[in-house]
Parts: structure tokens; C-alpha cells; sequence
């Protein structure tokens, strides 16, 4: 299988090659940078590996959630390209690929969980809980977003870890979340890499969808910015 990956959900930006189990990757941290680094690196991943578009199988992004306009940078790439190639899409949860960063690591081993956050701004965290079963995130429960005081566990495991810029809020989180998670990485970030590896399972498993249902998902209900003073 022959996979493109895209990651510009958080303050990195990266894209990922797969290419019969081997991976490439180009990533950077450049929070204002996306447009103009992502498709020269998707040019050289390409090159480097004497391919062209029209080689590949699938492609894939990380969906969110994330920075809203970094979500929207990397959907228009690979919507763009899903047209013209006429691949299927395997759109990939952005904390599920920080909690396969977290696996690949060797934070966790199989039966163990991680608590992925991230900073979702307006006092709110990201959260998202994944048990690591034959090596990939499973994620329990549901996705959310909310203040780090609302956060639990979800699941059952034999260790947590937390994973994600999310856990400098660490000492507002319930002591029972807190007193449970036995260690933390907040470096731990989106890339490409971690999404291709969930994709290509993915798109194994039939979850490929044309250009048009490749969408983001940003989780915080949009509503509420029209609510804010000044907004109607």
C-alpha cells in the first residue's frame, strides 16, 4: 500500500509516506508556517520515494480536533487530492495519534491506557481516552472538550499515562484522574507519522470515504462563538 498522510492540527506540520510498511516523514514546528511548508514537503516525500500522485492508494489527515485553521488547511490539501486522484480518505482523530505516539514510545504496553489532552483554549481541554489493545489506541468512551476540572478516566486498565500539551493543567484536574495517571508527556504532538500507521489500519479495515466526507472534526460546538459579546 502506497499512503500519504497530512498532520497541521496543532502548532506542527508534517506529511508522512507509506510505502509497503516503509515510512518517510517530513515535520516541523511552525505554528504559522502550514501553507507554506505542507506541499513541498508532500513534493519531496514524493520524489525521494520516485513516485507521483497518481501512484498512490489512499491518502489521510488528522481530523481533529486541533486549531481550527490548521484543521482546515490540512482537509483542503487532501480533499483537493482525493478529487483529482479519485483515493479513498481515511480521516484519523488527532488524539488517537498522539496516543499511538504514546504506544510507539513504549509509555504503555498492551492492556495499559493514555489520557490524551490538549489545550483547547477558553479554559478547556481536549480529552480523549485510549486503551492499547494489539498495539493501537482504542479509544474508550467518547471524545470531548471541557474544563480540566470535568475530566475522568474512562475504562479499565492496568497503568495510565497521560500524553499531550493538555497536562499542564494537570493540577486542575480531579485528584482521582491526577493520582492514577503514573506519568506524562506533554511534548507529544500530532505528526503524520502516527496518522499514516493508524490509516493504513484503517483503510485495511474498509474506512476509507471519498473527497466530500473527508471533513474535520472540531468537537467544541461552533455555536458558542456566536454567542460571544459583540457576535450575533
Amino acid at each position: 500500500m502506497k499512503l500519504l498522510a497530512l498532520d497541521t492540527s496543532s502548532e506542527g506540520c508534517s506529511a508522512a509516506l507509506l510505502v509497503d510498511g516503509a515510512l518517510s516523514e517530513r515535520f516541523e514546528i511552525a505554528p504559522r508556517g502550514h501553507t507554506r511548508l505542507l506541499m513541498p514537503m508532500v513534493r519531496e516525500l514524493l520524489a525521494e520515494a520516485n513516485l507521483s500522485p497518481s501512484d498512490l492508494d489512499a491518502l489521510a489527515f488528522a481530523r481533529g480536533p486541533g486549531s481550527f485553521t490548521g484543521l482546515r488547511i490540512a482537509t483542503g490539501v487532501i480533499q483537493g487530492l482525493a478529487w483529482g486522484l479519485e483515493v479513498p480518505v481515511v480521516p484519523v482523530s488527532s488524539l488517537q495519534a498522539v496516543a499511538m505516539a504514546a504506544i510507539d514510545a513504549g509509555k504503555l504496553g498492551e492492556g495499559d491506557a493514555v489520557a490524551v489532552a490538549f489545550d483547547a483554549r477558553m479554559s478547556e481541554v481536549y480529552w480523549g481516552c485510549f486503551a492499547c489493545q494489539q498495539g493501537l489506541p482504542i479509544l474508550q468512551g467518547e471524545e470531548r472538550v471541557c474544563p480540566p476540572s470535568l475530566v475522568d478516566l474512562e475504562g479499565n486498565a492496568g497503568r495510565w499515562f497521560g500524553a499531550g500539551a493538555g497536562w499542564k493543567f494537570r493540577q486542575q484536574m480531579p485528584e482521582a484522574v491526577a493520582s492514577q495517571v503514573h506519568a506524562t508527556d506533554e511534548t507529544l504532538v500530532p505528526r503524520a507519522a502516527w496518522v499514516a500507521r493508524l490509516a493504513e489500519h484503517g483503510a485495511r479495515q474498509g474506512q476509507g470515504v471519498p473527497a466530500h466526507q473527508a471533513q474535520p472534526v472540531y468537537i467544541r460546538d461552533e455555536v458558542a462563538w456566536k454567542k460571544l459579546p459583540g457576535r450575533e
